[in-house]
């Protein structure tokens, strides 16, 4: 949990959201229903504008009513109330701009300069880059050209993922943003880490003097992480053709929570202190030599098949993917931590799309115990221990654990304590943007990823990507739309005597009243289940 939302206090300064790409997908569908939201709790400062710039030709009305589609499709608020968003979009404005071209940064300049005249106050500027990888030199070349990026203590960059396409282009990007902005007005945002249950998994270690003393090799067989996705790629095929499963999703997301799950307990919930733990864990994975991707990591990529009941094409139909395509739609990873509390504990990162449910979730297994006293048919159901963080699309904890069944004999079965947000605290939880614009306009990077973070999770998949792309693969597709993945994947956790967990949230109500949870959440044999 970042340290300002540790406060309830609302920002006072004035505050400008320059949005980079204004006119875009990310801005309409994530960015301004977030904003809008956060307006609404009244938790954006008393002053603040927002403007997008792009190269799309809006007027001011029109810009206006697009974001309100957005809103009304998007955000948690549903249907905008008039009065409110009358309120929300007087503070909205839209700039035409071209990104390679000067003039278009002196016109941002000049409309910065009449935000601060009209506050009688210089603002916190938020340059948020929603746009595409290639336009970010641009842009920061252009703010530089206008000495917008001077002002250390008013002038903040937001930066989208992806950040770099492997080792090289990240350090690059991190060497040209470090020449014209500081590491603290750099804010290299990942909305998984914005997300309550995974802030919650340190409240959840570090808050409970019950588990942090079992949170080590001692006690836990191995770790589970997954996102599965039902969708394909969609309109993404200019983007998923360049990075593929393991760039798109574990490079970051799952690298990020797997830090939350391994980091030692900081001092203090200082931004650089929790983050210096994380980035203690990237180092510490054991580096994968290439002789040894193959039993460190399996690929995949879809054929046709059907999600809830509709026929769906292989990905190599998808529009704009090559008929021979070899970027992978899924992608699973053995990691290694090697230090004291997880040597030898395995950690299982895996990721996939036309999976059969949305869901993410880590799972973590505990040994057996080490001893059984109970005769062999009291022991006929009986499971080991596991804990389940829910991410999406319920978000909630599940602990599994052992009782005596009902009857005259003893016989031992699983049983399970189960905490929902919805539930337990009777309010709506924030979307992720909603959590990570409000600590950018607080001057709160805990939750945002540091240089050298990104360069270290890049260095841990580097191996992995430059086999993939010496070897062409030539069994794709190799699982089906609708299936949990390649039967390869299987066998790559099989051979550890492990199998992989299906997810537990399969689906709630709205209301909570039900929610059908795996049976294989109590029923899966095997060692470490």
């Amino acid at each position: 949990m970042s340290a300002a939302n540790l406060s309830t206090a609302i920002p006072s300064k004035a505050t400008v959201f320059v949005i980079f790409g204004g006119d875009g997908d990310l801005t309409w569908r994530k960015l301004v229903p977030a904003l809008y939201s956060l307006f609404l709790d009244r938790r954006l400062p008393p002053q603040f504008k927002i403007l997008g710039t792009g190269r799309k030709d809006f007027s001011e009305e029109s810009y206006r009513q697009r974001l309100r589609e957005g809103v009304e499709r998007f955000s948690a608020a549903g249907k905008a109330d008039e009065k409110n968003w009358t309120d929300f979009a007087s503070n909205v404005s839209f700039l035409q701009a071209d990104f390679s071209d000067p003039q278009g940064f002196a016109a941002i300049a000049a409309e910065l300069a009449a935000y601060d005249e009209s506050f009688s106050a210089k603002a916190v500027r938020l340059f948020y880059l929603a746009v595409p990888p290639v336009m970010f030199k641009p842009i920061v070349g252009g703010l530089a050209g206008e000495k917008l990026n001077r002002d250390r203590g008013h002038a903040r960059i937001v930066v989208e993922k992806p950040f770099g396409h492997d080792l090289d282009s990240a350090r690059q990007l991190n060497r040209f943003l470090g020449e014209h902005f500081l590491e603290s007005q750099i804010y290299r945002i990942d909305h998984y880490l914005g997300k309550e249950t995974v802030q919650n998994i340190m409240a959840f270690r570090f808050g409970n003097a019950l588990f942090e003393p079992i949170w080590n090799r001692r006690y836990i067989d191995h770790v589970q992480i997954t996102v599965a996705e039902e969708e394909g790629i969609g309109h993404r095929s200019g983007y998923y053709e360049r990075a593929g499963a393991l760039r798109d999703i574990i490079q970051n997301h799952l690298l990020q929570i797997l830090c939350l799950i391994a980091m030692e307990p900081p001092i203090s919930f200082d931004s650089d202190e929790v983050r210096q733990k994380k980035v203690d864990v990237l180092r510490a994975i054991r580096p994968i030599a290439p002789d040894q991707v193959g039993q460190n990591a399996v690929r995949g990529q879809y054929g046709a098949g059907s999600i809830r009941g509709e026929r769906v094409v292989p990905y190599r139909s998808e529009p704009g993917v090559a008929p021979d395509s070899s970027t992978e739609t899924f992608a699973a990873v053995r990691l290694f931590v090697d230090n004291w509390r997880w040597q030898d504990v395995p950690f299982y990162l895996r990721t996939g799309k036309r999976l059969p449910a949305r869901i993410s979730e880590v799972c973590i297994h505990f040994r057996a115990v080490p001893h059984q006293a109970f005769p062999g048919a009291a022991l006929a159901d009986s499971r080991p221990n596991r804990i389940v963080m829910a991410i999406q699309p319920e978000e909630g904890i599940l602990l599994r654990f052992e009782v005596k069944h009902p009857g005259p004999s003893m016989a031992l079965a699983p049983v399970m304590m189960q905490f929902y947000y919805r539930e337990a605290f009777k309010t709506r939880s924030p979307e992720a943007y909603e959590t990570l614009l409000l600590d950018v306009v607080r001057g709160d990077s805990t939750l945002f990823m540091r240089s050298d973070q990104t360069e270290t999770a890049w260095e841990v998949i580097a191996p992995i990507l430059e086999v993939w792309k010496s070897v062409r693969t030539t069994d794709f597709p190799n699982y089906h739309a609708g299936s949990w993945g390649p039967e390869a994947a299987d066998i790559f956790i099989a051979r550890d005597g492990r199998s992989w967990t299906l997810p537990t949230f399969l689906q709630c109500s709205e209301d909570l009243a039900t929610c059908r949870v795996a049976r294989e959440f109590f029923e899966q044999p095997g060692q470490g289940a």
